[in-house]
């Protein structure tokens, strides 16, 4: 006989966390999170994509749990396409745009997204890589209204030297995040994984203590600050090493496996569980 879980909800991450460099999702991982969800476990993603970038891994897991995407700006219930969650740049945007966008150097490419869309607002040589990368087309005409977030792409960290504050001083007001080396956000400014994770966990009646979740970067840290257990990915960015209560396994080596293995599943006889 097991025990109940004690930790009945996960949120992950993708890239990084879930998803390999390699964009797919190893299959330690799958049937880790096979047998969580078999033992009653509820399984949630938490990512800066959107919903047509993200959807091949929610439907390869067979999940019909809510969404949170944009890095918590919007959570979606992908059953029936009802956002419960919905913020936009609105009165940031024509700042930035206006006085941002126009100092940022040119190895700096800009994507703008609006609904389930990604526009091209300022080209430069790394965004055909991001394209490929997340799967997406990069519409090459006009936003069409106020964007959700903008995505800022260099190909090396070096080319975003000093460009948050390029942004900063356009707008005090708006959210800045890093999801890799070479990507910087720019979200609204009450936009966080972890006040999304508040935001669901309301809906749907879960105590925060009971959620568990895992993330690699630091656009994850609000998210594992707000469970009830939060994992650090071996390999992530330092500043989740340092905050989160436990460290698992590389991202290659599988990481939400070993989470899920390590401390989320019911103990056996003969099982010891790390707590």
């Amino acid at each position: 006989m097991t025990g109940p879980l004690r930790y009945p909800w996960l949120v992950t991450d993708l890239d990084g966390t879930l998803v390999d460099r390699d964009l797919r999702i190893p299959q330690r991982n799958l049937d880790a999170i096979a047998r969580y969800q078999a033992a009653g476990g509820v399984v949630t993603i938490a990512t800066g994509r959107n919903e047509r970038s993200a959807r091949r891994y929610h439907e390869q897991l067979g999940l019909d749990t809510p969404m949170i995407l944009y890095n918590g700006a919007r959570v979606v219930d992908v059953a029936t396409g009802n956002r419960l969650l919905d913020l936009r740049l609105d009165a940031a945007w024509p700042v930035v745009e206006r006085h941002g966008l126009p100092d940022l150097p040119a190895t700096v490419g800009v994507v703008g997204f609006h609904d389930l869309d990604a526009y091209l607002l300022k080209p430069a040589r790394a965004l055909a890589e991001y394209a490929r990368r997340d799967q997406i087309e990069l519409r090459n005409s006009p936003l069409p209204g106020c964007p959700t977030k903008l995505m800022l792409i260099g190909e090396s960290p070096d080319d975003l030297t000093g460009v948050p504050e390029t942004i900063t001083r356009a707008l005090p007001g708006v959210r800045l995040v890093s999801s890799e080396k070479t990507y910087l956000e720019v979200l609204p400014a009450a936009a966080d994984k972890g006040s999304a994770l508040r935001e669901l966990a309301a809906r749907s009646g879960v105590p925060l203590e009971t959620i568990a979740a895992i993330g690699d970067n630091p656009n994850d840290l609000e998210l594992i600050r707000t469970a009830g257990l939060g994992a650090a990915v071996g390999d992530g960015h330092a500043d989740l090493l340092h905050t989160a209560d436990v460290t698992v396994a590389p991202c290659s080596q599988g990481a939400v496996a070993d989470f899920v293995n390590s401390y989320l599943m019911p103990p056996r006889p003969g099982r010891k569980v790390l707590r």
